[in-house]
């Protein structure tokens, strides 16, 4: 049999949202607890870090980590979305541009900064998504919030007013909001033209199934899922022995081996993920408690 509790890398397609492939996927696999976590626009591909049955209570340890993206700016042309999807708002001239004066203003953009979200975008204010009031002809303060920008080349593109670029940044970062603050810097207005999502964290898009992949695989018997435990690969982890186990699954705290504050991945004796817990004072509490995991094959 195979197992319905585990992660699962899809490489999504550009065209199709991040919820049609949580649709397809809880299709293809007969379980409704299907989650991902960090959303792409219907624009992007790449990689969508899916959570499958008791799997997806780990999905917050997959949002909190650094992504790599690729892509394409366009300059010359802005849209109200900031991407291709978007409506046509202003057009400008694109000033000359050598690969070096590019990438000297994209080095300005590296470090921390504060970014303030696009109306066209999922982020909710006072209840409410903010493309439902942009949609509405509504606009709304948005708070500016704190991202990080660890790397950010360019290349030249398919011609004088296309770059292509890749970017390394911390989660929350709107790239099209980057590259339109780029554009702007450059004297001109520019849009995302092109987006994909190469890794999140330690997750890489090369060891992603497509959609089509995927149930191909399935249809063979192959296991598609990797362990829970590969949600928490950042985590600290120790080893349990099966009294700590049946403690923990009852929802108890524990005593264990290990020196820290923050949280803790427990695994049994042949590393299957039992329990995320939390110190509180001499003993371990328990945040999330998984079942007992069955056998791929």
């Amino acid at each position: 049999m195979t197992t319905t509790n585990g992660q699962l890398l899809v490489d999504k397609a550009s065209g199709v949202t991040s919820h049609d492939v949580v649709a397809r996927v809880r299709h293809l696999l007969g379980e409704r607890r299907v989650g991902h976590a960090g959303t792409l626009d219907p624009l992007a591909s790449g990689l969508l870090i899916l959570g499958v049955g008791a799997s997806t209570r780990l999905l917050r340890f997959a949002q909190a980590q650094e992504k790599r993206y690729s892509g394409e700016v366009t300059l010359g042309v802005a849209t109200d979305s900031l991407d291709a999807d978007g409506e046509v708002v202003a057009r400008a001239a694109v000033p000359a541009l050598s690969v070096e004066a590019i990438n000297a203003r994209a080095a300005t953009f590296v470090g921390a900064q504060r970014q303030i979200p696009p109306m066209v975008s999922a982020r909710k204010v006072n209840g409410q998504r903010l493309y439902a009031l942009a949609r509405r002809g509504e606009m709304v303060e948005r708070e500016a919030r704190e991202v990080h920008v660890s790397s950010f080349q360019l290349a030249p593109g398919r011609d004088a007013t296309t770059w292509t670029f890749a970017v390394t940044c911390s989660v929350g970062t709107y790239v099209r909001v980057l590259l339109s603050d780029l554009a702007t810097s450059l004297g001109t207005v520019g849009h995302l033209s092109a987006l994909r999502r190469e890794a999140s964290g330690r997750h890489d898009v090369a060891h992603a199934l497509t959609l089509e992949a995927l149930e191909e695989a399935l249809r063979d018997g192959h296991a598609v899922l990797s362990a829970p435990v590969s949600f928490v690969d950042d985590l600290p982890q120790v080893r349990a022995d099966a009294d700590v186990v049946a403690q923990l699954r009852q929802g108890k705290r524990v005593t264990l081996d290990v020196t820290g504050t923050g949280e803790v991945a427990v695994l049994d004796d042949v590393g299957h993920l039992v329990a995320v817990v939390e110190a509180r004072g001499d003993s371990w509490k328990p945040n999330i408690v998984l079942p007992p995991e069955s056998s791929e094959g």
